[in-house]
């Protein structure tokens, strides 16, 4: 949790400054907060770091993406690709837009792949929703091609992935929309919190709104502003955009240590018979949260992961097991289990979500252990957790030999 481990004087002072105006609340009240907007700071940072022409902060990672969501123009009954690896959140989105998840295959990237999102398209395919995965991003340049082809609109979702970039590129902008997370476990938190972005003035427009109940935030009486399209309350407060402000300023200097250990820990376990590291299409632009290890299948990754709770050996993430990260463990949504009748309910699944064909994704995710960057370990730390890391996939291997 990288963000996180930085907390100090900087995001005190952000408090202290909210705090000291009393206004919590980030729009009007102008008189009262001394010129002190944390929102529109926040929204300024992550357009500095990232070269979003727009940004709008806003309570969650989630909400962000039902933002993107909606300024694109996706909702009730559009056909929406979205990959079986992600926080469950990115499927939620769709389905409370009104939209039907398609699922398609993923590859070693840990994103969908060009090859998946052809195979899922249907007529009544209305957008991608590509979710860039574990710090790294997905071939834009296979995939950008097929959205154009199909004409298709692309939202992307980089609430695990804010920071990395491809060739040159911030994700999170190739689509018509996108957004980026801030909750606890970022590498950039606000406690809670995320951002839409967009370089579309329009979508910058419709998500401003959407995001305060159709406010469209014009003139100093709030009660008297225009109401141009529906919304609801998405809106983040002053005190978590404050932190949030402060940690995105410091973004530069974690991904630098955090590449700096990743590329140690690769160095160290590299040469492991059958062990791999995930695709990265542009390691320039990896912002190093997570080393992402590929065993060669999957009974060798779980005996990795039993070797590893038996010596204690902390820190990361067997996803192919996690409750919230992968389809396996999904039967509420396999089933449709709701608090009340969506649209999927009355329009019908466009796949048999307890039965989908998607080898690749069981076979990449199956084989998948990822490792949380730290970016206050100290450089002995990182080759000891090399060290046991090494010696857990070892024991693995060689029970593998004699099964």
């Amino acid at each position: 949790m990288p963000g996180s481990e930085l907390f100090g004087a900087e995001e005190r002072k952000e408090i202290e400054d909210v705090l000291g105006t009393g206004i919590l609340f980030r729009y009007n009240h102008e008189g009262q907060r001394n010129n002190i907007w944390k929102a529109r700071d926040f929204e300024a940072e992550v357009k500095k770091l990232t070269g979003a022409r727009y940004a709008h902060a806003v309570s969650s990672g989630s909400t962000a993406v039902s933002a993107a969501l909606a300024a694109a123009g996706v909702g009730a009954g559009d056909e929406v690709i979205v990959p079986p690896f992600t926080f469950i959140a990115s499927v939620e989105a769709v389905l409370f837009s009104g939209g039907i998840p398609v699922f398609a295959e993923i590859d070693e990237t840990l994103c969908l792949s060009a090859e998946g999102i052809e195979k899922a398209i249907t007529p009544r395919t209305k957008a991608v929703l590509l979710v860039h995965m574990c710090g790294q991003m997905a071939n834009m340049d296979e995939i950008i091609p097929v959205i154009r082809k199909h004409n298709l609109t692309l939202v992307e979702d980089a609430g695990q992935a804010f920071g990395s970039s491809y060739k040159g590129t911030s994700v999170g902008l190739f689509g018509k929309t996108g957004c980026y997370s801030f909750d606890f476990f970022k590498i950039a938190t606000a406690g809670e919190g995320g951002v839409f972005v967009t370089n579309d003035e329009s979508c910058y427009k419709l998500a401003d709104t959407y995001s305060d109940h159709g406010h469209n935030h014009v003139g100093n009486v709030r009660g008297m502003e225009q109401h141009p399209v529906l919304g609801f309350n998405f809106r983040i407060g002053e005190l978590h955009a404050g932190i949030g402000a402060a940690q995105t300023r410091k973004v530069p200097h974690i991904r630098e240590v955090n590449r700096k250990y990743k590329q140690l820990l690769m160095k160290q376990l590299s040469g492991l018979p059958g062990v791999t590291f995930t695709s990265i299409p542009d390691p320039a632009g990896d912002s190093a949260t997570f080393l992402n290890i590929l065993l060669p299948d999957t009974a060798t990754a779980k005996q990795t992961v039993e070797n590893f709770n038996k010596t204690g050996v902390g820190g990361f993430n067997y996803w192919f097991t996690n409750m919230y990260h992968f389809i396996n463990q999904w039967e509420h949504l396999k089933d449709l289990k709701a608090a009340a009748p969506l649209a999927i309910h009355l329009l019908g699944k466009p796949q048999d979500y307890n039965n989908l064909n998607l080898p690749k994704s069981q076979d990449v995710v199956g084989r998948l252990i990822s490792f949380g960057i730290r970016c206050t370990w100290k450089e002995s730390e990182v080759v000891e957790l090399a060290g046991k890391i090494k010696n857990a996939i070892e024991q693995a291997l060689s029970v593998k030999a004699y099964a």
